[in-house]
């Protein structure tokens, strides 16, 4: 109301009281009255017609000339040229026989400025208005653009934010249109609480959501401030958290944002009903298609009776059986999961239903709402193409696929009949872009390194084309590192990851082994996937290293080292992977096997193979207990040998620290006893039993412990002599119990390990500490 009167009073109308939504001056007001009803309107006059012709005018009207004139009549002309958006006013009077119509056109908007708009873009909000240079001025339109200037501000976190919008009239009823922004503070997420649960800490269910709560290290991060849309994606991801791991009643019954009286900041609590934990039961396969014997498809089927229900392993199934039947010459398929829960048991029973599909094909894929990111990075995660049989299941995995990418806050997939045909179908992709870079700064200490400081940057969408470049620096009292990576996920537009990296290291190992060494290298790499679980890669690398200030009391083994090497390599990595999560683990195991041969070029020349292996047991949730009991098995051995020549000290195996605590780094193991110089050894294994237990502390604390054993032991390097070494192949092992604290500035772990089989040549440590993790 208050732009209208801003707008009319530049134009000089009065405004009365009329229709709603629509100005009436008082001369029209009070004139209508006494119009005589039934006078034939011999002719219209259009008065104040400047860039509109007046015969224009009179199209828009209901009366005509030759009509007989009549108030209704009269209202419909006038709410029918209102309704053109070219006029600010429109008065009708009838003189006599003539009706005259008086116009006041709409300006012509010269241009849209924006002003106090800081931290959204000026082409931001250009792209979001719809009032344009040229185009006709109304004020319906200038109220709906503060309304998604407002919302747009809204989406990046600032709620505070007011757009005061005015008019600069012009000559030639043209006019500048000015938006006034005071922008007001960052409306961020102060905390996130959850209501209902008992199976999952809150520090483990912040972990599952995008949204963060503020801290003041994400400074450069946008998931601390409140966006309505990320919230309701938050309850996405936390249904799909509890399906996966088998609680088939959850439900997120409410997700509350409270603004502070200051209008700074949001409380966001999440109201949850977990429910019970269900088991698989039966697990069947019914075919209704003709020469289809279900007893083929079983083997697609990878869990068992007793197993947890995961609601994401029933759609890989789903979808494995889809594709199998599609193999073997079933092109319109479509496989159901019918569902039976026993709430009583805990069990869910399933068969999974083989029926015929629809024979309809997919005439286009529509890809929308991705301004940044190209249509191809999207199309290439589609399991079906244009042109081929519709099938629901891989469009429900294709947009798991175009979500899992991480590119998008939401993503919408829908299929609408195509106008070109009835037996064909237009899939819509609706996306919602997301911010992709990132930069981390880290500070802390650790046993190892001493002092550190690290910074990174991350674009994980760099040009929109779905390729990750990352670059990150460390700097530490005995350790400086630079690495420099790229990735290309779909190299030779296959789904093949292919990337080069490079690096420069400079370590301090006087404590251990009386040098210093630098090395400066770069590689090559190519990973694929041949399904959820089994993955491979292979890698190209060639590293420069040079030893340098050797201590003058050095071991004579460390002496003769060769101070300059170049090593040229050619490995691989074969994974097995079962767990339910990369990054916390809590269920499930994994395998991987690496090889690497040297010798293609360089002066070294060897052959390296590692396997390692973890396994997760969720004891707490087995036992019914607290869940943050938790049990884990992890081991690794290594064996390397020359090809021709002694394998050189950078690339033998130590023993001690992070792999074996308890004992210093590169503690056990090989050591000259003249000079307590580490040498390594050929090969190596390790093992650790750890337990997480609760402490009963409250979960905002974020402490948790654990209790551990370690053990380890390693070989002899090449040239080994039992007169001038230390060395005994026995194993080492140690117990000990940690804490962890999630804090502020990032995780601290502190470590107090106790050796209980050792060598009097070891040296040992009670106190291990890591701070300040990469954040």
């Amino acid at each position: 109301m208050a732009f209208r009167r801003l707008f009319l009073a530049l134009t000089g109308v009065a405004v009365a009281t009329g229709a709603p939504g629509f100005p009436v001056p008082e001369a029209f007001a009070q004139s209508r009255a006494s119009a005589h009803s039934g006078a034939v309107v011999s002719r219209i006059i259009v008065e104040g017609a400047e860039r509109i012709e007046p015969e224009t005018v009179r199209t828009y009207m209901t009366l005509r000339e030759g009509e007989p004139y009549s108030a209704s009549l009269a209202d419909a002309s006038l709410k029918a040229l209102f309704d053109t958006g070219l006029f600010a006013d429109v008065t009708i009077r009838l003189e006599g026989s003539s009706l005259v119509v008086k116009v006041i056109e709409n300006p012509i908007i010269n241009q849209v400025v924006f002003e106090g708009n800081k931290r959204v873009p000026t082409t931001a909000l250009e792209g979001e208005i719809q009032l344009r240079p040229r185009v006709v001025f109304t004020e319906w339109r200038a109220q709906e653009d503060v309304q998604r200037i407002l919302d747009l501000y809204r989406r990046s976190g600032r709620f505070a934010v007011s757009v005061e919008p005015k008019l600069i009239k012009l000559d030639q009823n043209r006019v500048d249109v000015v938006f006034e922004i005071n922008e007001g503070p960052s409306t961020t997420v102060k905390g996130i609480s959850f209501v209902g649960n008992s199976r999952f800490k809150a520090g483990e269910l912040r972990e599952v959501i995008m949204t963060s709560e503020e801290t003041w290290y994400k400074f450069l991060s946008s998931t601390d401030t409140y966006d309505p849309d990320r919230v309701n994606y938050d309850r996405e991801l936390l249904r799909r958290f509890y399906l996966k791991r088998g609680y088939a009643d959850f439900e997120v019954r409410s997700a509350i944002a409270e603004l502070s009286p200051d209008r700074q900041s949001f409380f966001i609590t999440f109201t949850l009903h977990e429910g019970e934990r269900y088991r698989f039961g039966t697990i069947e396969v019914e075919s209704n298609l003709e020469n289809l014997d279900p007893a083929v498809l079983y083997k697609m089927i990878e869990v068992k009776n007793g197993d947890w229900y995961d609601a994401k392993k029933v759609e890989d199934i789903s979808e494995s059986i889809s594709e199998e039947v599609a193999n073997l010459g079933y092109a319109f398929v479509d496989v159901r999961p019918r569902v039976t829960r026993d709430a009583e048991n805990r069990v869910i029973s399933i068969v999974f239903e083989v029926n015929e599909g629809p024979r309809v094909f997919v005439d286009r894929i529509d890809i929308q709402g991705n301004v940044r990111t190209h249509d191809e990075v999207i199309r290439r995660e589609f399991l079906i193409a244009e042109g081929d049989a519709f099938n629901s299941s891989k469009i429900r995995r294709s947009r798991q696929n175009v979500q899992d990418l991480g590119f998008f806050e939401t993503v919408d997939v829908s299929n609408q009949p195509s106008p070109a045909a009835a037996d064909r179908t237009t899939v819509v992709v609706d996306v919602k872009e997301r911010s992709t870079g990132e930069v981390s700064f880290g500070i802390g200490w650790s046993s190892s390194v001493g002092a550190l400081v690290e910074v990174g940057v991350r674009e994980r969408n760099f040009l929109g084309r779905g390729q990750d470049l990352r670059a990150s620096v460390s700097w530490a009292q005995r350790r400086s590192q630079l690495d420099l990576g790229f990735t290309e996920p779909y190299f030779l537009d296959r789904k093949l990851a292919a990337g080069v990296d490079a690096y420069a290291v400079e370590r301090d190992l006087q404590d251990e082994s009386s040098y210093d060494y630098r090395s400066i290298g770069g590689g090559v790499r190519f990973g694929w996937n041949y399904n959820s679980a089994w993955s491979h890669s292979v890698r190209y690398n060639v590293e420069k290293m040079k030893i340098e200030h050797v201590a003058w009391d050095a071991s004579r083994f460390i002496r003769d080292q060769k101070r300059n090497t170049t090593t040229s390599l050619v490995g691989h990595v074969l994974t097995y992977d079962r767990r339910d999560s990369r990054l916390n683990p809590t269920e499930g195991y994994f395998v991987s096997l690496s090889n690497d041969v040297a010798g293609l070029g360089g002066t070294e020349a060897f052959l390296r193979s590692d396997i390692k292996a973890a396994y997760y047991l969720p004891v707490g949730e087995i036992l019914d207990w607290n869940p943050a009991w938790n049990f884990n098995l992890q081991g690794q051995a290594g064996y390397i040998f020359g090809l021709g020549e002694d394998v050189a000290i950078n690339q033998r195996y130590f023993l001690g620290g992070t792999n074996l605590r308890g004992f210093e780094s590169a503690g056990a193991g090989t050591r000259d006893p003249q000079t307590e110089d580490a040498l390594g050894g050929n090969w190596i294994v390790t093992g650790t039993a750890e337990l997480g237990i609760p402490l009963g502390l409250p979960e905002d604390i974020g402490i948790t412990g654990r209790l551990f054993t370690d053990v380890g032991l390693s070989g002899k390097p090449d040239k080994y002599d039992a007169k001038l070494m230390d060395w005994d192949a026995s194993p080492r092992v140690s117990v000990g119990f940690g804490l962890t604290w999630v804090s502020p500035v990032g995780p601290i772990a502190v470590d107090f390990g106790f050796p209980i089989m050792k060598k009097d040549y070891d040296e040992t440590e009670t106190l291990r500490l890591s701070f300040g993790s990469r954040f």
